[in-house]
């Protein structure tokens, strides 16, 4: 897929601000609901939120890093790469809801005890992810490469790997607003 860079984060862009929204209305819910789990294989509200907050400790100072020792100048087109775009579509909802993918043991929350800081954390994550979107727009986000989190020897194009995280935050956020609805 090919992609005009600007356009491109600034969807990004729009999609955190949503993010944002959406969870200062979690926090509206009592504590009590956001802890309910639908069943004992399934996560909480406040664990779906969780589980973003652990990959956030990975690709926050991770996209920092490549950001600013990037030397690569702004292009107008992003190429996404095969396998970039992949994890990138693989993230998102379709017609059909959310794929189920099983986490890795190290971002699997479940059964943590979390309060509202959890929430409060991902929107300082977001904040922080605003930040970094607009250092993007300088840097070339198809010469500029990412580790990923499971992975030291795969890396991902910069403008693939924000897709990935955003979506990722997205797909998680509705299963959030699902939790706390089935409770």
């Amino acid at each position: 897929m090919i992609f005009n860079s600007q356009e491109l984060l600034n969807d990004l862009v729009k999609r955190i601000y949503l993010n944002i929204e959406r969870c200062e209305k979690l926090k509206n819910i009592p504590l009590n609901i956001l802890n309910k789990k639908e069943s004992s294989e399934s996560w909480s509200t406040l664990e779906c939120i969780e589980h973003l907050n652990l990959y956030d400790q990975f690709y926050i100072p991770e996209i920092t890093k490549k950001i600013e020792g990037s030397y690569f100048t702004t292009s107008t087109y992003f190429k996404s790469g095969w396998l970039g775009n992949y994890f990138a579509l693989s993230m998102l909802a379709n017609k059909k809801g959310i794929r189920k993918i099983k986490t890795f043991k190290d971002k699997n929350p479940a059964n943590s005890k979390l309060d509202i800081t959890s929430i409060d954390n991902f929107i300082i994550g977001q904040k922080n992810m605003l930040k970094l979107i607009e250092k993007a727009r300088k840097i070339n986000l198809q010469k500029t490469k990412t580790n990923i989190s499971i992975s030291k020897i795969i890396k991902l194009r910069l403008g693939d790997t924000l897709r990935f995280v955003i979506y990722h935050y997205e797909r998680h956020i509705i299963q959030a607003e699902k939790a706390s609805m089935n409770n």
